[in-house]
């Protein structure tokens, strides 16, 4: 994607790529960015990228529903079956 590409040679010498940086650096180029000029990003993307960008939204958007509803202490165990001779 060449938005990504021009933002790391951007701040590649700049930050240290930890996930902080990176958090700080989206949210810093969102909070710059109007709704018009996000769906012109998108509109650019290829095929396979715009896929990329639903699958990652989509993965933690259901990550994080499920963590929030703590989805692991509401389910409901498997019962072993046994063979009875």
């Amino acid at each position: 994607m060449k938005l990504i590409d021009e933002l790391y040679e951007l701040y590649r010498d700049k930050l240290t790529g930890d996930e902080e940086d990176i958090d700080m650096l989206a949210f810093a180029f969102l909070e710059e960015m109007n709704r018009e000029d996000l769906l012109g990003i998108i509109h650019d993307l290829d095929n396979q990228e715009l896929n990329n960008l639903m699958g990652i939204y989509l993965i933690e958007s259901l990550k994080g529903k499920f963590a929030s509803e703590d989805y692991g202490q509401k389910r409901v165990l498997p019962v072993h079956q046994r063979n009875i001779h």
